[in-house]
């Protein structure tokens, strides 16, 4: 996932292509080989072959989502360095590289293109880029049919500065979510997201901080990936347009952030991925990850853009766990936490606020302060949680 191919998974179709318009057919290459009938799929398990080629075996319409987080074809222009010297580690490597807008199209293209087979008719497809790509990748989006439901903006809370001073800071990335037509009956649990965001509608623009701190996946004290997304980013997406039980492939796997994200929240998986290096992390990391479980998530996160803490963020970044017991100071009354951070009592399902009152037959309630956690042997109240999780994310 993430932006994280290797050149080798792409260049075979690119260094083929030398005008616009030209297929991987025309250009010489012979087509993958597709599965003729649906058979198993390889759930669970990494494709290590190019994107499309892994995408060609598999069987149509056999996936329910698709997150795709490709090369973003940056375009930079030389090294560049922080005003006291240093230098950036910014994302250099060959994969991200291509010869012209027009090979960058058909590679864009043909991924596409297999993606929509293999989508189930109600499925959908997220892609997420930067100003580099994502206004490209749109427009073939639209041009090979697919319906574009939302564009989400996801807001750095803490995003690298510019440092030449010659341009707005690029603090934004742009989601697209897509789905196979414009009459698909695709999965959108909007309930779960309302849950998620203290009864209040999810906005499409998502305020979260860069990965970093203890979720930043490093090898010999080197990041594994230059360009990791983080979890909280790929939760809120999989609650969002899945259900338990769906599968989710992801045609740029990487170091697996959304295979660990899906075996978190119950979904099955397929990863495309031939850089063998970033499998090596990702079998490990997902391997290592909890079914609806993960550690605390430390990020940084800038006080001035700093936003509203809703109960949901606790539980996507780990401090709360689906599962886990909420009591009131009492104990008299107790609630179980669920995934999109709704609280379920004696059947009656509800935000922190609405259960409160619910148990209390009251007009309202301030779940922060009615609802405790246990630490330890003590109860303390989750609004302590909120006030960690803000000191947690200070630079």
């Amino acid at each position: 996932m993430l932006l994280e191919t290797k050149r080798a998974n792409f260049m075979g179709i690119a260094e083929r292509i030398k005008a616009p318009g030209n297929t991987a057919k025309q250009a010489g290459k012979k087509p993958a080989k597709r599965s003729a009938k649906a058979g198993k799929l390889p759930l669970n398990q990494i494709l290590k072959m190019d994107c499309v080629e892994a995408m060609a075996s598999l069987p149509d319409e056999s996936v329910d989502m698709i997150f795709a987080d490709p090369p973003y074809n940056l375009q930079l222009g030389g090294d560049l360095y922080r005003p006291e010297g240093s230098q950036v580690d910014a994302v250099d490597d060959a994969w991200d590289q291509f010869d012209s807008f027009a090979v960058y199209d058909a590679f864009t293209r043909a991924w596409l293109k297999e993606a929509r087979r293999i989508l189930k008719p109600n499925g959908s497809l997220w892609v997420i880029g930067s100003y580099h790509n994502i206004f490209r990748v749109g427009a073939s989006l639209q041009d090979l049919g697919y319906w574009i439901l939302n564009d989400i903006i996801w807001r750095k809370a803490n995003p690298m500065p510019n440092f030449k001073g010659t341009r707005f800071t690029n603090a934004h990335e742009t989601l697209i979510w897509a789905s196979k037509s414009e009459k698909a009956k695709y999965t959108f649990n909007y309930r779960a997201m309302k849950n998620l965001n203290d009864e209040l509608q999810m906005r499409s623009d998502w305020v979260m901080p860069i990965c970093g701190g203890q979720e930043r996946l490093k090898r010999n004290g080197v990041k594994a990936h230059p360009t990791q997304k983080p979890e909280a980013l790929l939760y809120r997406v999989m609650l969002a347009t899945t259900n338990p039980g769906d599968v989710v492939l992801d045609p740029f796997f990487g170091t697996g952030t959304t295979g660990a994200v899906a075996k978190r929240l119950g979904r099955d998986w397929i990863g495309c991925e031939k850089e063998d290096s970033y499998c090596e992390v990702a079998e490990e990391r997902i391997a290592a990850a909890l079914p609806l479980d993960e550690s605390s998530l430390k990020t940084m996160q800038s006080p001035k853009s700093k936003p509203r803490v809703a109960f949901g963020t606790l539980v996507e970044t780990g401090y709360l766990k689906p599962g886990d017991e909420l009591c009131s100071k009492n104990r008299k009354f107790r609630a179980k936490v669920r995934a999109d951070g709704s609280l379920v009592w004696k059947g009656q399902e509800g935000s922190i606020h609405k259960i409160g009152a619910t148990v209390q037959d009251a007009p309202s309630c301030n779940g922060w302060t009615y609802w405790y956690y246990k630490d330890g042997k003590d109860l303390k109240p989750i609004d302590d949680l909120r006030q960690t999780y803000l000191l947690a994310t200070e630079p």
